[in-house]
This record gives C-alpha cells, structure tokens and sequence, in this order.
C-alpha cells in the first residue's frame, strides 16, 4: 500500500446507510462514585432521586449506567443516563401491565438494549442521540434477525414494540420515487489511475513546505519539456510508489487522505500542472485515466432502498411511541421534555 493510501471504503454501502455503530465506554472506576459524600466541590450538581411513576432507580443502578454516557461534563452525563433508566424502566412497567413476560434465555447476559438506545435522544440534548437510538431500532423490528444470546430485558423490549409499534409496509413507487430523487447516492464508484511524485515534509515545517514547493515547481517544468515521469518518479519521490515509476494504481473514493483526494478528483486527465498538497508534503500528480462510476439500475438497489424506507418510518414511530408513554408517565429526578426532544423530529 502506498503512503497516500488509508482504507477502502464502498461509497455503496455508505449511500445506503450501511455503516457499523460502536458504543463508547469509559471504564467504571473513572466514574465518579454517586453514593459517596462529601462530595468535591467540582462534581457538578447533586444526584436527586429518580422515581418513574413511584418505582425509585437507585443511585447504583445510576451509577453503572453513567459508563456508557461519556460526556463533557457531569450534569450532561447523568442527565443522559438517568433519561435512560427511566424510559428504560417505563419500558418495563408498559410490558409488565400488558402481561408480556418471555422466557429468559439460556445465555441471559446483560446488555444495553434498544430501551438503552432510545432514551438516549428524550431531553439529553446530544446531537448524535437521536441517531443512535435510530441505528439500534431498525436491527429490532427486522424479523430475519436471530435473536439468540439477547438478555430478557431485551427479549421483553422486543416484545413490548412488535404488539405495540407497527410494522410499516413501503409501497413500491415510493421505492421508485426515492430511487429517482437520489441516482447520484446509486452510483459505482468513479476510479482514477494515477502516478505521482512525493516531496516529504512535515505539515508545520513552512521552511520545508517552501524548499518542497519549489522543487515540485521545477519538476513540473522539467516534465513539460518532456522529461520521463518515471525517471523523475525513481529520482525524487519519497514514496515507495517509485518503485513502480510513481504509479498509484486504481484509486476510489475513501483510499486516500481527504485533502489528497479532493484534489485528485477535481482533476482531469492528464499532468496536474500545479503541485498538491497533503498531510505528507507536496505531490507532483499526473492522472493517466479516469473510470466515471456508473449508475446502479434500481433492480440492483430496490431492496435496499425499501428496508431504508421502512426502517425510518419505523424509527419514527417507535419515537413517538416513547414521547407517548414519557408524557402519561409521573417521572421525579429528571426533566424530559418531550414536546421538543429529537424524539419527535
């Protein structure tokens, strides 16, 4: 691989949302201990009890949930987590009026659900919250799912949104009418060919970055007047590239650094006649071909536009399900509003 060269990505999967969520943790013992007291005077606000329509969380259970709400400050992080144990004990009391109890599973290790995800977005305030209770809910309602190895309370949430929450079915022509409104999301990915000529220097070396810009100058003079880009290639580049006379090889979208790539895009065919600059110095560039991606027939994206659409509308509805028992329910120990929570966007 050369030195430009990251990681690949498929500009595909990424146009439909494919993209894997990682939570962060942060380890337990760095969260500050709830129970104990007196407490430093820069902890932040004070922990009041939490209680869901009379039923009190205990600072303990606040305690371990605070591990998986990384925040930048203490108030934000419990807001966060107290606004997941209520939703999810909410989750839990609804279950319990409806009579819906399945049977524990034999692996019943305890894992963060979708009660988990959710809450995330009622009233915390983070950005990315929504989102993230979005990307957990879609792997719920999908029935081809296996759902071996999940907790109860799992099993029970899982339960609890398939009686309650409906399945929406997507019409075809709105398959087809998403389909005609993105063509640009449903491409292969363009390829470009590629050779270059690596000047190294640090990105804060301006002495460097100057001597750099000169000699690619130069280079570029000398290659006009018709001198071999591989010569040049072998002579001066500091990527193992000049090896191969500079060449690169095929080069998608994702495969190099972003700076680098903006550039190489933008171009056409043929010697860049003015150097590029990257994190890795400075880069005389010729492109020797350019491979346009073409368009994906929507046979080829049908399904997965559908499942696009039916995931968000069930998000959607799961949302407005949460707002729903959030605003019958009596909660004390933490404001969740609602009315103006991303859950109803």
């Amino acid at each position: 691989m050369s030195c430009c060269n990251d990681a690949t990505v498929s500009e595909f999967d990424a146009a439909r949302g494919d993209t894997g969520r990682r939570r962060t943790t942060i380890p337990l013992h760095a969260v500050p201990a709830l129970s104990e007291a007196p407490a430093p005077r820069d902890t932040g606000p004070a922990v009041r009890p939490l209680r869901v329509n009379g039923v009190e969380i205990s600072t303990a259970e606040l305690a371990a949930e605070l591990q998986y709400h990384p925040a930048g400050d203490r108030e934000t992080a419990l807001q966060q987590a107290s606004v997941a144990l209520a939703i999810r004990e909410l989750l839990r009391q609804r279950a319990h009026a409806l009579g819906i109890d399945p049977p524990a599973p034999a692996r019943a290790w305890q894992a963060h659900d979708l009660a988990d995800e959710a809450c995330q977005s009622v009233g915390a305030g983070a950005a990315g919250a929504a989102q993230d209770r979005h990307d957990a809910a879609s792997a719920w309602h999908d029935g081809s799912e296996s759902h071996a190895g999940e907790s109860h309370e799992e099993a029970r949430t899982r339960a609890l949104l398939a009686r309650e929450v409906a399945l929406p079915d997507v019409e075809q022509r709105a398959v087809l009418r998403y389909y005609e409104a993105n063509r640009d999301r449903f491409r292969t990915a363009p390829l470009l060919a590629v050779r270059h000529i690596l000047l190294a220097c640090a990105p804060a070396d301006a002495a460097a970055r100057s001597r750099a810009r000169a000699q690619a100058v130069d280079l570029l003079g000398r290659l006009r007047d018709g001198a071999p880009f591989t010569a040049l290639a072998s002579a001066h580049s500091d990527c193992p590239s000049r090896q191969q006379g500079g060449a690169l090889g095929q080069i998608s979208k994702g495969q190099t650094v972003p700076e680098f790539e903006r550039a190489l895009f933008a171009l056409p065919c043929g010697l860049c006649l003015h150097p590029i600059e990257s994190r890795y110095g400075v880069h005389v560039v010729i492109v020797d071909e350019r491979m346009e991606g073409r368009a994906l027939p929507f046979e080829a994206v049908r399904e997965a536009i559908r499942r696009q659409l039916a995931e968000s509308v069930w998000r959607r509805a799961v949302s407005q399900y949460l707002a729903m028992l959030v605003g019958a329910a009596h909660i004390e120990g933490v404001a969740i509003d609602g009315a103006t929570s991303p859950l109803l966007q």
